[in-house]
């Protein structure tokens, strides 16, 4: 098996050795191929309009001064074109990427790219807390990444399908089990503007949300964090709504 590592947080971060460490628990065929510098938030963004740099780090290990998805299409059209990888793992992100943070995050991005190209792809995110943001609990996602891979490569990742796996901020030996979930939402009202002034005495803002607790549906990848479980959430690429989709038809298919 051959498998191809990329993540959004960069080339350095500690995450992706986790996520090197889990991939070599299946093959020792294992491709690094990541951005340069942290992306973060960048979600599904594709470099156009600039050239992309690739720097060879070390043996089967590139960096891209690119997007995650600029990362993917690198590896599988350019470096591993000849033999391209049977499994994309993009992360361990640093933080969750539950809910709305799907729309957002560079890691799941990742792994969408590898979907689209027709490789199994598997996101993985660490959640962190207040004690354990500077230093997340990697060693979670590590020692239970490899039999949920497991799993899931056993049952068959069908086409179009990406599989979006995180972790509660938890030791290894303190997880309450697996869930299988629905995507969450947030309560969007937590969202604010955070409005600070520089050494001038200028303005600038910042993105922000506040520390509150709200309610979260059962069955949701919200509600598994919440409870200690492991969120596996199976997200499709098609976001086709069929059902409005065939009540469009009746008001616009005049023939």
């Amino acid at each position: 098996m051959r498998i191809l590592v990329t993540n959004d947080d960069g080339i350095h971060a500690a995450g992706l050795e986790a996520c090197v460490r889990i991939a070599r628990s299946f093959t020792d065929d294992v491709w690094v191929v990541a951005p340069e510098f942290d992306q973060s938030g960048v979600a599904h963004s594709l470099s156009l309009s600039d050239p992309l740099r690739l720097r060879q780090v070390e043996e089967r290990r590139f960096a891209v001064k690119g997007t995650p998805t600029d990362c993917v299409i690198m590896a599988v059209r350019h470096i591993l074109a000849d033999n391209p990888p049977d499994l994309v793992l993009s992360g361990v992100n640093r933080g969750q990427n539950i809910a709305e943070d799907v729309s957002y995050s560079g890691t799941v991005a990742g792994a969408i790219e590898g979907t689209i190209l027709g490789i199994p792809s598997i996101a993985l995110s660490q959640a962190f807390g207040i004690k354990t943001r500077e230093n997340p609990n990697y060693i979670t996602a590590e020692t239970h990444a490899p039999k949920i891979i497991r799993t899931l490569l056993g049952e068959g990742i069908p086409p179009g399908i990406v599989m979006n796996v995180n972790f509660p901020d938890r030791a290894p030996d303190e997880i309450a089990g697996i869930a299988a979930t629905f995507q969450g939402k947030r309560d969007q009202r937590l969202m604010r503007i955070d409005e600070r002034r520089d050494g001038r005495g200028h303005s600038y803002y910042w993105i922000a949300f506040e520390r509150r607790i709200f309610e979260t549906s059962p069955g949701s990848d919200l509600r598994a964090l919440d409870e200690g479980r492991i969120s596996v959430t199976p997200l499709r690429l098609d976001m086709t709504d069929e059902p409005q989709m065939t009540r469009l038809a009746l008001l616009f298919d005049t023939k």
